[in-house]
């Protein structure tokens, strides 16, 4: 019996989990937001990522956050994402010099090996420019579940005033085409590319090896 999902709903189950776990969020009432941290127990079997290397991620999301929120607090609303201990940070801070302070707070956590810092020195959002963010979000999950050229599991999609960030490590030619396909998508003003480039014969590697035929019963 085939329990593939059709394609309408598998698109319609990509926005509704990601409208989801936007609810949760702008429920909170904590001004730092910790990427990840609602879901710590999640594993996706199909990530790229080792299963020690999601973990150590999320890890990585908490120690973050949390030092943050400890040396900034309110000043600033801090979203700290990690992908293969590749650390994106979004949001606002009411300054340049707290910018770089939570650029240097993320850098100093354990087994961090790069930070890309996309504060932006301004007011934060109002509920709904995040709740319209998180449509955005749902949208290009969509479009890549729609595009059978992009691996949608590979990516991990944050949108922040209409800029949506792509992670993950992919080809060349995934991130170009789900690049393109995300520029396409309403609602979106620009695209950043958070990406770790792999070769099409890593990517090969990643592969699940084909399970042997059971012998015929003798």
């Amino acid at each position: 019996m085939n329990k593939t999902l059709p394609l309408a709903k598998r698109r319609l189950l990509a926005v509704a989990l990601t409208s989801l776990g936007a609810l949760t969020a702008l429920s909170a009432c904590t001004p730092l937001l910790v990427g990840g941290a609602a879901v710590t127990s999640a594993i996706v079997v199909s990530d790229r990522r080792t299963s020690g290397a999601q973990l150590e991620d999320q890890a990585i999301e908490l120690k973050a956050g949390n030092r943050i929120k400890d040396e900034v607090g309110s000043r600033a609303r801090a979203l700290v994402t990690s992908y293969n201990r590749r650390v994106l940070l979004t949001g606002e801070v009411a300054n340049e010099r707290d910018k770089a302070l939570i650029g240097e707070i993320a850098s100093r956590v354990e087994n961090v090996a790069a930070v890309q810092n996309e504060l932006e020195i301004t007011s934060s959002p109002s509920l709904r420019e995040r709740a319209a963010d998180t449509v955005v979000t749902g949208r290009v999950k969509a479009a890549f579940i729609d595009a059978n050229q992009v691996p949608s599991s590979a990516f991990k999609v944050t949108t922040e005033r209409g800029t949506v960030y792509l992670m993950g490590r992919v080809t060349q030619r995934e991130s170009d085409y789900a690049t393109q396909v995300a520029r396409n998508t309403q609602g979106v003003r620009r695209v950043v590319r958070v990406l770790e480039i792999i070769s099409d014969e890593e990517l090969a590697r990643m592969a699940p090896a084909a399970t042997p035929a059971p012998a015929p019963a003798q």
